[in-house]
């Protein structure tokens, strides 16, 4: 199944020009820990970067800045990467790990933002799926029993 299924398609976006201090009252009004830094041009949304409440402790606050002078855009890393929409999961993963990146996002054709994977949903998703399959092993000795009396 492609990756663009199973992404979290509600993302909190912000510009590049919102301040460290707007930051963190937008992360604590929406209960995130990660907001998109994005552009909209010509009417796509396109993601320019990530800033994490990890990135606002350890490139603010620890540093004993002012958050309310520092624009997301001077702490956000460098690169971002992201994956097509159609990608499968098991793809996403390897280019998660081959970056050693927790969180991801994911675009369409055209670079605009369909949503956000991180580890934590990649996690729940395989625990459903090896759920499913611990089911199949159950079913199948019950079906065996039923069959062999």
């Amino acid at each position: 199944m492609a990756i663009g299924f199973y992404c979290n398609r509600e993302v909190v976006i912000t510009e590049p020009g919102t301040n460290v201090l707007e930051a963190a009252q937008l992360m604590r009004q929406y209960h995130v820990g990660t907001l998109v830094v994005a552009e909209k041009v010509d009417g796509i949304v396109r993601p320019k970067g990530i800033v994490t409440d990890r990135d606002l402790v350890l490139g603010v606050m620890a540093a004993d800045l002012k958050p309310d002078t520092i624009l997301v855009s001077d702490i956000m890393p460098d690169s971002l990467y992201t994956v097509r929409d159609e990608e499968s999961v098991s793809e996403t993963m390897r280019i998660m790990r081959s970056h050693g990146v927790r969180r991801i996002l994911v675009v369409d054709w055209q670079g605009g933002l369909q949503g956000i994977v991180s580890v934590d949903d990649l996690i729940a998703l395989l625990t459903e799926e090896m759920q499913e399959l611990a089911k199949l092993i159950a079913r199948e000795q019950e079906r065996e029993r039923a069959t062999r009396k």
